[in-house]
């Protein structure tokens, strides 16, 4: 193939190369057309984060030179028969694998590894506490929320499939290039949507989460206990305790 060009993220017949090629070796966008958006963003930074190189979801001569130069499919760690869900927490890629092979490899953003303390989005009056991990081990799909957005106790989340308790695979706007999620393994809304319409990862999908998580920072915070007057938007007059969890 004749080499491909640092393209930026302009549009135009280069990047349409640039899609093939991505498609070509695992990296999941919606279509072949020289629109540099978001999928292809999406892909182009999972395969920046995939090689080691600087993660701007923008083709510049580096990257260029890497999707020209690869000569195979991205893979997991993984060859175990039938279809498994690989987060990989260092890389930041999620692969679906099957019997050792790539169907697809996906831009994430796992648990940023720091402390948080958050009002809880279903509950105004509860504070929500604890540390942004997405633990590893392994896990299957146990539930799911089919259709559109859903509010977690933290924000709302996009058709999750739920993997470990309350931590799930689910679309969000935001998959920057670092970990920066409460827990959960966040893609791309378009993303979601795939793996819903191919039926990819049905419940009892295996689901193998790995790698090292990110040192917090600083102490846990403390829970407040006095008498508090909320500013939120629900009822600027509500006065509440505000009790522990």
């Amino acid at each position: 193939m004749a080499p491909l060009v640092a393209v930026g993220q302009k549009d135009g017949f280069e990047t349409a190369r640039i899609q093939e090629r991505l498609l070509e070796l695992g990296f999941w966008l919606m279509l072949i057309d020289g629109d540099y958006g978001t999928t292809t963003k999406q892909a182009v930074m999972a395969f920046q984060k995939y090689m080691g190189l600087e993660a701007t979801a923008k083709v510049d001569q580096a990257t260029a030179d890497a999707l020209t130069l690869s000569t195979t499919r991205a893979v997991g760690q993984s060859n175990e028969p039938g279809t498994l869900v690989e987060v990989d927490k260092d890389k930041q890629v999620l692969f679906i694998m099957n019997a050792g092979k790539l169907l697809w490899a996906l831009n994430i953003s796992t648990g940023s590894g720091q402390y948080f303390l958050e009002i809880n989005q279903k509950d105004l009056v509860t504070w929500e506490t604890g540390r942004s991990l997405t633990p590893s081990g392994r896990y299957k799909i146990n539930r799911e929320k089919s259709e559109g957005w859903w509010d977690g106790d933290l924000g709302q989340i996009y058709r999750p499939k739920y993997f470990n308790g309350g931590i799930a695979i689910h679309g969000s706007k935001k998959i920057p290039n670092y970990p920066a999620s409460h827990g959960c393994v966040r893609v791309s809304t378009a993303a979601m949507d795939m793996i819903w319409a191919s039926g990819l990862i049905p419940k009892k999908t295996s689901v193998w989460v790995y790698g090292n998580d990110i040192e917090a920072e600083g102490e846990p915070p403390v829970i407040p206990t006095t008498t508090t007057t909320t500013t939120l938007p629900v009822d600027p007059n509500l006065t509440t305790t505000i009790a522990p969890v």
